[in-house]
């Protein structure tokens, strides 16, 4: 049945479309970059050999499901980088004539690729969530498909101040990237009322996670890292590094829920999404990939979603029209949350709901009942136009 609804759409949208257009094809590509770090705390959280393009290639099959019906091609190249021979990946696919390249790269790795593509392609952001990349660092040729750092804590925020677990014990990394996140909190508190009764800084002292003896350490260190907080509500982790978070859950000094990059945690997608159709979506990736999706497979997917719903909609294969299009208040895309998701015009994100999922459980999802804003309710999640650094 969902399979016939898919088909009956696309030929809506052929007719919405207008006349077709033959052999028209779209050529994206999506270039991950693979940065060396330390191991994860579990090898069940090893990062599958397709991560990302696992989502491209279900992505492509879709947008050809409707291209069938419009007269178009879409064609997707997956690259693996590493950060020295990210620029070079970038140059090849530039000469090739790409035109749409979907990144899964750090902050300061996206930023080199979107100035090195200049106006010869729209980047895509399907990975980093750096509110930097958002505004002081925010470029017009970059889109961000995956929810921002400030997104992701006000999602988180909105639900704990529904709960009126408004006193938070907050624990930072110390790697930078941690630091800003721990930043996103307290502009999250600040901005729903809540309190951060006290901050603290986990060092990383680079230790093998994996290999210390560890568990048995760990055990008997962070109760006493967390003792003599003040009373709190929730404890807090900003552990963008995954040094130290999820060694926090039933290991804390006082008996408190623990949630940002553990326990409940604000996601863009989790393989327990099964409201609004999600199902159907997660079976389909499922038989293709033999595998559950990540959150870097759905984003990759939403965004060659965006360039297929674009094409759809412009068609003739002009670059600059679907850009146009993109950026446009007529632009609009299903994904499976509910809602319809558009970009913001001030700063290039996605508006979309946030997931807040606990271990095989969706717990919420964000915004909140009662949470209101003059033009969107998304726009409760993340920077505002009025508060927007981004110059572009």
């Amino acid at each position: 049945m969902m399979r016939r609804e898919a088909i009956c759409g696309a030929l809506v949208l052929a007719g919405l479309a207008g006349p077709a257009l033959a052999d028209v094809t779209y050529r994206a590509a999506v270039i991950r970059v693979d940065a060396p770090g330390p191991l994860p705390i579990s090898r069940l959280d090893l990062p599958p050999d397709d991560l990302g393009f696992a989502g491209a290639a279900l992505a492509t099959d879709d947008n050809m499901t409707t291209g069938a019906f419009t007269g178009q091609t879409f064609e997707t190249i997956s690259v693996v980088a590493t950060p020295e021979t990210a620029e070079a990946e970038m140059a090849r696919l530039l000469d090739d004539g790409i035109f749409f390249v979907v990144t899964l790269a750090d902050a300061a790795t996206t930023v080199a690729l979107a100035d090195q593509a200049g106006d010869r392609a729209l980047v895509v952001n399907a990975a980093a969530t750096d509110d930097s990349l958002r505004g002081a660092d925010c470029r017009a040729n970059l889109l961000h498909v995956t929810p921002s750092d400030a997104m992701r804590a006000d999602a988180l925020a909105q639900y704990l101040m529904w709960k009126r677990w408004d006193s938070w014990f907050l624990i930072a990394g110390s790697h930078p990237e941690d630091v800003a996140l721990a930043e996103a909190y307290t502009r999250a508190a600040a901005k729903f009322g809540a309190k951060i009764v006290e901050e603290r800084t986990y060092e990383d002292t680079g230790g093998a996670r994996r290999t210390d003896t560890g568990h048995v350490l760990v055990q008997a260190q962070i109760p006493v890292f967390t003792q003599r907080a003040p009373d709190h509500d929730v404890m807090i982790a900003a552990d963008h590094a995954g040094v130290f978070g999820d060694y926090l859950p039933y290991r804390t000094w006082d008996a408190r829920p623990v949630a940002g990059s553990a326990g409940l945690i604000p996601t863009s997608w989790t393989p327990a999404m099964e409201a609004w159709g999600a199902t159907q979506w997660q079976n389909r990736f499922e038989e293709g990939a033999s595998r559950l999706a990540q959150e870097e497979d759905f984003e990759t997917w939403v965004a060659l979603r965006v360039l297929g719903e674009a094409a759809t909609r412009t068609q003739g294969g002009d670059a600059a029209a679907i850009r146009d299009f993109i950026l446009s208040d007529r632009f609009e895309l299903g994904a499976f949350k509910g809602q319809k998701l558009t970009f913001r015009d001030w700063d290039g994100q996605l508006r979309q709901p946030v997931l807040l999922a606990a271990d095989n459980v969706i717990v919420s999802v964000s915004p909140q009942d009662g949470f209101l804003h003059q033009t969107s309710t998304l726009d409760t999640l993340g920077i505002d136009r009025t508060e927007t650094e981004c110059r572009k």
